[in-house]
């Protein structure tokens, strides 16, 4: 499977058009698009971030090292990078994720339809940055349940920041229309950032999508933000 491309976020009209005088006048220098990132929105953890943690907690959420069958559904591959404001790639940042299992059910006592809960599915995975800023996880194209559309939770950890928590939508799904949180999104560009196209993986039944998370400060040498 070839690399995924990196997504490239969208513009305004007049960020475009910006953009475009500056590569005409020759004044293009890298580091330049990095200005026009779109932050990604930050989103509500929910009520059902794990309450007890998996004993399992690496980036491959289909295999649990005491089951031998891999958890039920749609094998999905999720990569991406974590950027500063600036757009540059943050090491040994502490990626999580977390999501439903094929039926729709968290790893929360208070989960919708927790007592039928695919035991084999790990439900939560964490994952460092590389020196270029990326993350990968395989897991499960998450189920359905009352109230919400298809998501992911994600959660970034900066050293001497606070868990940055947002979400990662499946384009094209019917309930993203009305998705309370999806629609909370006032700015359409940073809505449109966090709403990936999942494509086929070639000769499998896999799906994958790249997203990278760009988060609103620049962290000092010590991980403060300036």
């Amino acid at each position: 499977m070839s690399a995924p491309k990196s997504f490239h976020l969208p513009l305004s009209r007049r960020r475009l058009v910006q953009s475009l005088s500056l590569t005409a006048a020759g004044l293009w220098a890298p580091g330049a698009f990095a200005e026009l990132l779109t932050l990604t929105p930050a989103m509500t953890e929910g009520p059902f971030f794990p309450d007890k943690l998996p004993l399992d907690q690496d980036n491959d959420l289909i295999h649990l090292t005491d089951h031998t069958s891999p958890a039920l559904g749609t094998i999905t591959n999720l990569s991406g990078r974590v950027l500063d404001s600036k757009g540059r790639p943050l090491k040994d940042a502490l990626v999580e994720i977390w999501q439903a299992d094929d039926k729709g059910a968290y790893i929360h006592s208070q989960g919708a339809g927790a007592a039928g809960r695919d035991d084999g599915f790990q439900g939560y995975g964490r994952f460092e940055t590389s020196a270029e800023g990326g993350w990968k996880f395989r897991t499960i194209r998450p189920g359905l349940y009352t109230g919400r559309t298809r998501h992911y939770h994600f959660g970034v950890t900066i050293k001497g920041q606070p868990r940055f928590v947002s979400q990662l939508f499946f384009q094209g799904e019917a309930a993203n229309a009305s998705d309370g949180v999806l629609r909370s999104i006032r700015d359409e560009a940073q809505r449109a950032s966090v709403i990936r196209e999942f494509k086929p993986v070639a000769d499998t039944k896999e799906l994958a999508a790249s997203w990278d998370i760009v988060l609103g400060f620049t962290p000092g040498e010590d991980g403060a933000a300036k």
